[in-house]
Parts: C-alpha cells; sequence; structure tokens
C-alpha cells in the first residue's frame, strides 16, 4: 500500500526533534562523561609513550566506528599537525578471519581470539558496545584484562556488564542507540583530537 509523504513541517518537526534529541544528549556527555574522557585520554598517552599500541573492536555500527576511530589515529585527525602515524587496529577489518571464527570457534570468542594474537601487556583496547551486554565485547575484554591491556569501554545505557569489566568506562547517558552512536562517535573524536594535540600539536 502506498503511503502519502509528511507534510514539509512534519519533516522540519522531526528534523527539529532529531537534532534537539542529539544536542541535549552531548550536554548530557559534558555534565557525566568528561572525567572518563580524560582519564581514558591519559591512557592512552601513557600507552603510546610507552611504544603501546591500540586495538578496538565493536559489532554493527559500534565495529564500523571502531574503524574510524583506528583510521583516525593511523592517519590523523587534523591536517594541520604534521605526525607519525599511531598504531591502532580495528579487530572488525578482516573478514577471512571474522568468518573463520565464527565458523570454527564460534563468533563470540573472535575479538577474544585477536586479542589473544595481537595483543601485549601494555596495550589498549577500546571495546565499543551500545548496550554493554555484548558476549563478543565482554569476552575480548576478559581476554585482554588476562594479558595486561588497559581496557576502555565506549558504551551507553547503564553500561550493562561490560561496565563492570573495563578499567575506564565512558557511558553515553541516553537509552536510544542512535544518540549513543552519535555520542560515541563524538566522544571518541575528541579521544583522537586530544591525543593527537598533546602528543604532537
Amino acid at each position: 500500500m502506498a503511503h502519502l509523504p509528511l507534510t514539509i513541517l512534519a519533516r522540519q518537526a522531526f528534523i527539529k526533534d532529531e537534532l534537539t534529541s542529539s544536542a541535549e544528549t552531548k550536554k548530557r556527555i559534558i555534565e557525566q562523561c568528561t572525567d572518563s574522557i580524560t582519564r581514558a585520554v591519559d591512557a592512552i598517552i601513557r600507552a603510546l609513550n610507552g611504544r603501546k599500541k591500540i586495538l578496538l573492536c565493536g559489532n554493527g555500527g559500534s565495529a564500523a566506528d571502531a574503524q574510524h576511530l583506528a583510521t583516525e589515529l593511523v592517519i590523523r585527525m587534523n591536517p594541520a599537525i604534521t605526525r607519525p602515524a599511531i598504531p591502532a587496529i580495528a579487530l572488525t577489518t578482516d573478514s577471512s578471519l571474522l568468518t573463520a571464527g565464527a565458523n570454527d570457534i564460534g563468533y563470540d570468542n573472535v575479538f577474544a581470539r585477536e586479542v589473544e594474537g595481537l595483543g601485549n601487556e601494555g596495550d589498549i583496547l577500546i571495546a565499543i558496545s551500545t548496550s554493554g551486554k555484548s558476549e563478543s565485547i565482554n569476552r575480548a575484554v576478559q581476554k585482554a584484562r588476562d594479558k595486561g591491556l588497559t581496557t576502555i569501554g565506549l558504551l551507553g545505557k547503564d553500561g550493562g556488564t561490560t561496565k563492570a569489566l573495563v578499567d575506564i568506562a565512558i557511558v553515553v547517558p541516553s537509552e536510544d542507540t542512535q544518540r549513543i552512536q552519535e555520542g560515541q562517535i563524538t566522544i571518541g573524536h575528541i579521544i583522537c583530537g586530544l591525543v593527537e594535540r598533546e602528543m604532537y600539536g
């Protein structure tokens, strides 16, 4: 059945509501997440000064964010800053590894297996999850802790079970997955920007 398009006024109202909701979430991030973001930046800078690397993982949209933030670190954030590449690896990009792992050892173990193979003591794992309830993320965090990595959770809602597992939890104060994802990528950009500026700016 064909549906009538929204009126211009209805569309404008929707746009306004969405942008207002996003802006309100960002304001809550300022109020509730500044300290944890600062702690994450400090941890990352310490690791990089110790010649360590950053691993990132997530599922779905969070996988895209892991890849996005790894790229910002390896390439650059600010074109005005000339710097060397920052070592960062998204654990979400190798389709052969992911499909083999899902087939042979179960998807819940895929990121943990990568952390086992690639992570070293003193490295950083940034685990991204809107709910904090993903088993594949939680197992990766557990493996990282076993190996002596510092773990940072970029989370949403109440932080889920991941919040208690990570060393530093940054929890976007929203129940809406869209708002959480928008907040997470903004926080990721802030972290990358501060690391770049403080180390090389």
